[in-house]
């Protein structure tokens, strides 16, 4: 049972249940007091969502009115319906689970098949959960978020539901075999909840169990054990954290013989407490506090660095994962086996057990290749041996295995211009096979991949993946989109996009990725070389290569777009407001902007060790340098921009794009667009048909802009 950050996907920007502010003990700061703006914080004020309404009507008219927007819309939403789309699987015992949405399912089909029928091309579902039923018999719109379910049986499941597409959900306990919830069940109403299954009649859960129960990043505080049939008030206490961590949550290891419980305390978001569960008490691993990851798999203890650790007379850098039998840690042993050790090229992108081995999936210079490592039955000599990898320019990614009973594996295959296949291996049996195939949604034929280096400000080699017509011209006149994302130790890799294809390549467009500093392309060290002080280096990356662009000839200013969400989102503030004439058009989409109220605004302060913490003045005066509410000026030569975000987007959320629009429309920008819609949370769309509208209007927003 892995303790990876099993926050990660919620952490990364954050989890809120919404509204104004989860920070609001935070003093108040001078910037607040001449902030004319502040109104629009208010998420669902008749005020704030009357100026949105207004704002979404004149985008609509001016960018989706037009046959050539409904072409895209239309061009995208078949490629996010359809059935010749893989349904990508999870091993749950003797059956294959998928989540399928499509046309007649938007909200979509929660389902299961046999490996058997799974190997033909039209398999046989069983259909457990139909959410638009369920949704027409409640009168909601819930939308699908997880499930956790019981092993080994996998009759008995967790399903968190969303009420809007956001990250608070209520959580509900279901019935395999009769396809039902369970009347009387574990049950949980709409809120930040965290949790795990011990046995049948006991769960770990964090939950608002009231006020003060959340950390001031608005996640559980505490973790109780809850026992059915009894209240959620009368659930035992397991740990109470500090109303400054992060999140607390806990977990139970159902391996036979290897039975554990654990205890996480995220006390930021690269730091955490883990801790054993004992009968006597909480034992504390003695594994550095910025481990990546922390994983207990049967008789073995893995630790990713993060950062250089000495211990037992060794030095291990960071980016590097270190294996030891778990009894042999607990009694004082630190002789560790290196299993990885990155390079100036190499990174590990992540590990993942199967019943007897270990699959690292590696990163050279963010193209992928993949390892196989065999525990040894006495000391620590691991075998390893290379695993088939990926054609060139592409990621091969293991999306599933079987940790508990065989050497299962599941490894997707993609690249830029190579639609992903899907295949399944046994180690030791002889090579994967391609069970799935996606289908290609445009002729790639046309294109051609390459990558390419470009010196930052400070003379860091920085990597770049461009697509493009194979007969383009070096004549600066082709519209391009840049795309980044830089944060969070983030890697951006070559993945397959129909959306991309037919709404950008198919119609002349250039599309690029920049694998900038703050993100994971390089590993730990590649995400620190932007953290807090150091956060311009990762715009100087995008920079350096939308110079690097104009000066091969691929594309000029006037014809340069660029577009990134959420952290990426932040990203293209900056490049708004600090390199103006460097791009023709922008697209921000659910952005941080006001760096100044950031921890105040949804799950921000969750985000204080990436960023720093502006109600610091020391740490506020560098923060304040990428900030790029506050860096707004009338009479700015500011490209044409469009801010998309969702008014239930409860990790970012949509009032620092609401301020940022309006703030610029008030200082007499006229190319200035905001959108925001109502469902979907941080991912801006609850269904396909919603995610194509927004797909569509940033493709037409830019390209229109870019001539």
């Amino acid at each position: 049972m892995t303790l990876k950050r099993l926050l990660w996907p919620l952490l990364a920007l954050g989890l809120t249940l919404g509204g104004m502010s989860h920070a609001s003990d935070r003093s108040a700061s001078a910037d607040d007091e001449h902030d004319p703006f502040l109104w629009l914080e208010d998420i669902h004020g008749d005020r704030a969502l009357d100026w949105v309404k207004a704002q979404n009507a004149r985008t609509e008219q001016q960018f989706a009115a037009s046959p050539s927007f409904e072409h895209t819309r239309e061009r995208i939403l078949e490629v996010l319906d359809s059935d010749a789309r893989i349904p990508y699987v999870t091993r749950k015992g003797d059956y294959l689970y998928n989540f399928w949405q499509d046309q007649a399912h938007p909200r979509g089909l929660w389902r299961r098949t046999t490996l058997a029928e799974y190997r033909k091309a039209a398999p046989r579902w069983e259909v457990l959960l139909d959410v638009d039923a369920l949704n027409a018999a409640e009168g909601k719109r819930w939308v699908f978020k997880s499930v956790e379910c019981l092993k080994p049986a996998y009759t008995r499941c967790l399903i968190s539901l969303s009420p809007d597409g956001g990250d608070a959900v209520a959580v509900r306990e279901f019935d395999i075999l009769s396809k039902s919830f369970v009347e009387g069940g574990f049950a949980l109403p709409v809120a930040k909840s965290e949790v795990a299954w011990i046995d049948e009649n006991r769960i770990y859960v964090g939950t608002d169990f009231g006020p003060g129960s959340m950390t001031r990043s608005s996640y559980p505080r505490i973790v109780k054990e809850w026992r059915r049939g009894t209240p959620l008030e009368a659930a035992t206490l397991v740990y109470e954290g500090r109303p400054e961590d992060l999140a607390v949550s806990a977990f139970h290891d159902r391996t036979p013989g290897f039975e554990r419980d654990f205890v996480l305390v995220a006390t930021d978001f690269f730091h955490a407490r883990h801790y054993l569960r004992r009968p006597d008490g909480l034992v504390q691993l003695a594994v550095p506090d910025d481990a990546a990851a922390v994983d207990a798999h049967r008789e073995w203890l893995l630790v990713e660095t993060r950062t250089p650790w000495t211990v037992g007379g060794h030095s291990y850098p960071g980016g590097a994962l270190l294996a030891i039998r778990f009894e042999d840690f607990l009694a004082g042993k630190r002789d560790f086996a290196v299993l990885f050790q990155p390079d100036a090229h190499t990174a590990l992108a992540s590990f993942d057990w199967t019943r007897h081995h270990l699959i690292l999936d590696v990163l050279d210079d963010v193209k992928s290749r993949l390892e196989v490592l065999t525990p040894p039955s006495a000391g620590n000599d691991w075998q390893r041996a290379p695993l088939a990898g990926a054609p060139a320019m592409s990621t091969v990614h293991v999306v599933d295995t079987d940790p508990d009973t065989i050497d299962e594996y599941w490894l997707t295959v993609t690249g830029f211009l190579t639609p992903p296949s899907l295949q399944r291996g046994v180690l030791g049996e002889g090579e994967a096979e391609t069970i799935k195939q996606s289908p290609a949604f445009f002729d790639a034929a046309k294109f051609q991949v390459s990558q390419h280096f470009v010196a930052s400000k400070d003379g860091t080699r920085v990597p770049y993946f461009e697509i493009a017509p194979k007969d383009l011209k070096p004549d600066g006149a082709h519209r391009t989109l840049l795309y980044g994302y830089g944060g969070f130790e983030v890697a951006l890799l070559p993945s397959y996009s129909g959306s991309i294809g037919r709404a950008w390549l198919e119609r002349g467009g250039v599309y690029v990725v920049a694998n900038i500093r703050g993100g994971g392309e390089y590993g730990p060290r590649w995400h620190e070389a932007a953290l807090k002080a150091n956060r311009l280096r990762a715009y100087e990356d995008f920079a350096a290569v939308a110079q690097d662009l104009v000066r091969r000839g691929i594309t000029s200013p006037k014809h340069l777009g660029a577009e990134g969400g959420s952290n990426g989102g932040l990203l293209m503030g900056n490049m708004l407001t600090l390199y103006p004439q460097l791009f023709g058009a922008i697209a921000s989409e659910v952005p941080l902007l006001d760096m100044r109220r950031y921890t105040r605004l949804s799950a921000g302060a969750s985000w204080i060790a990436e960023y720093g913490d502006p109600d610091d003045p020391a740490q506020w005066a560098f923060i304040r340098r990428f900030s790029p509410y506050h860096h707004l000026k009338p009479g700015m030569p500011y490209p044409p921009v469009l801010f998309y975000t969702a008014t239930s987007d409860d990790r970012v959320g949509p009032v620092q794009a609401r301020k940022m629009a309006a703030k610029m429309q008030a200082m007499g920008y006229q190319d200035v667009w905001f959108y925001e819609n109502l469902e979907g949370g941080h991912g801006a769309g609850a269904d396909n048909r919603q995610s194509a509208h927004m797909h569509a209007l940033v493709y037409e927003f830019l390209w229109d802009r870019l001539q």
